[in-house]
C-alpha cells in the first residue's frame, strides 16, 4: 500500500452498523468544554484513541475496532494563544482519555487536524491556529508520558471525516467518491479505487481551495475566487448581511440565515443558491478530473437540509454535464460531529503494523 492510500478498516460489525443514524447530541455534548459522553457498548478488543484538533475544539475520543466511539472528551482551543498554549490543551485532552481504564487497551493514536497538514513530516499549519506554523505535531503528541511507546498517525480534517464517512458512514462500500466537510471553512477529502487517498503531504482532495470565481475575492490562501471564499457559513452569513438580511435576534450565523430562508426570505434564499453554486462547479470539477459516483456533504452548513441540497444538486445538474459525470450522487454525511473522532481512527488503524 502506497502512503498516498489508506484502505477503510472493515469488520462485520462495521458493515452492520455503518448506516445507523446517530443519536442528537444534547447542547452539552455539542459545546466545546463538554465532559465525557456516555459509553457504547463496548465490543472488546484493541482501541485506538483519536484527537480531533479544530480551530474552536479539541476532541480526544477512544475508538473501538470496529470504529464504535466508546468514550469522547473535549475541550476548548486556544486559538489565538501561543502555540504552546494550544499544544497544553491537547495534552490535557491525552490525559483525560489517559485516564479512563480502558486505556490500557489503546494500541495507536490518531490526529486529525485542520490544515494544511504534512503527513510526511508530521507537521501542522492550521490556519485558523495562528501559533501552529510547521509545528511538529506528531512528534510532541509521542512525547507525551501518556502516548509512549504509541504509535502517532497524522491526517487532515477533511482526510479524516472521509475516513470516517467511508468507513461507517454514507461512503460506505463506495469505490469512488468526495467527502466534504462545510462550516466555517470547506474541507474535503477523496476516495479512488476503495480506498482513502491522502496525497503525498495529506492534502489531495482540498476543493475548498479550488478557485470557481476567477475575477473573485482575495482568498486568505493567496488565491482568489476559492470555494471556501463563496460556500462557507462565514460566507454564506456575510452575503446575506450584505445584501441586506437582517437576523431576528442576536444571532448572525449560517444556521440564522438557513431558518429565514426555510421562511422564504428571499436575500436568505439567495445567500444558499450562491453558495450551492460554488460548491457544484467544485465538485463537478473534481468528478470530471477523477470521475466519481458520490459527493458526501457534512459539517455546520449541511445541517441546513433542502435549503442546501435541493440548490445543490439543481446545480450540479448544470455543471456535471458530461456522460460520465452526470450520474454523479450528492448525500448527506451520516456521522456528524463524531466523523473527525471516527476518521482519525480510521487512519491510525489502516497504518497500524498487523497483528
Amino acid at each position: 500500500m502506497s502512503s498516498a492510500q489508506t484502505e477503510a478498516p472493515q469488520s462485520e460489525a462495521a458493515q452492520s452498523g455503518a448506516r445507523r443514524s446517530e443519536a442528537p447530541q444534547s447542547e452539552a455534548a455539542r459545546s466545546p468544554a463538554a465532559g465525557p459522553r456516555p459509553s457504547a457498548v463496548d465490543p472488546g478488543g484493541p482501541l485506538v484513541a483519536a484527537l480531533d484538533i479544530g480551530g474552536t475544539k479539541i476532541a480526544g475520543g477512544l475508538v473501538a475496532a470496529d470504529g464504535t466511539l466508546l468514550h469522547q472528551v473535549r475541550r476548548p482551543t486556544p486559538a489565538h494563544e501561543p502555540g504552546e498554549a494550544v499544544l497544553k490543551a491537547v495534552h490535557e485532552v491525552v490525559r483525560l482519555l489517559a485516564g479512563d481504564p480502558r486505556w490500557a487497551r489503546v494500541d495507536a493514536l490518531g490526529i486529525g487536524s485542520a490544515g494544511p497538514v504534512d503527513i510526511a513530516r508530521g507537521t501542522v499549519s492550521p490556519v485558523n491556529i495562528p501559533g501552529w506554523r510547521d509545528f511538529a505535531l506528531v512528534e510532541r503528541v509521542a512525547a507525551d508520558p501518556a502516548a509512549a511507546a504509541l504509535p502517532v498517525v497524522l491526517g487532515g480534517d477533511g482526510v479524516a471525516m472521509t475516513a470516517a464517512e467511508h468507513w461507517r458512514g454514507a461512503a460506505r462500500g463506495c469505490a469512488d467518491a468526495l467527502c466534504l466537510v462545510v462550516s466555517t471553512g470547506v474541507g474535503a477529502g477523496l476516495v479512488l479505487n476503495g480506498a482513502v487517498h491522502t496525497g503525498r503531504t495529506g492534502n489531495a482532495g482540498h476543493l475548498g481551495h479550488i478557485s470557481v470565481d476567477l475575477d473573485g475575492d482575495p482568498c486568505p490562501c493567496g488565491s482568489r475566487g476559492c470555494v471556501e471564499g463563496l460556500a462557507s457559513g462565514t460566507a454564506i452569513a456575510r452575503r446575506a448581511l450584505r445584501d441586506g438580511w437582517r437576523p431576528t435576534g442576536a444571532d448572525a450565523s449560517s444556521a440564522a440565515v438557513a431558518a429565514s430562508a426555510r421562511a422564504g426570505d428571499p436575500v436568505a434564499v439567495a445567500a444558499f443558491d450562491r453558495a450551492a453554486q460554488a460548491l457544484a462547479a467544485g465538485i463537478a470539477a473534481t468528478a470530471t478530473l477523477v470521475e466519481l459516483e458520490l459527493a458526501v456533504v457534512g459539517g455546520g452548513v449541511a445541517t441546513a437540509g433542502e435549503v442546501l441540497f435541493a440548490p445543490l444538486r439543481r446545480h450540479l445538474a448544470g455543471y456535471a454535464a458530461l456522460p460520465f459525470v452526470a450520474g454523479l450522487r450528492v448525500e448527506p454525511a451520516l456521522l456528524g460531529t463524531d466523523a473527525g473522532l471516527i476518521g482519525a481512527a480510521a487512519l491510525a488503524v489502516a497504518h497500524r503494523a498487523p497483528r
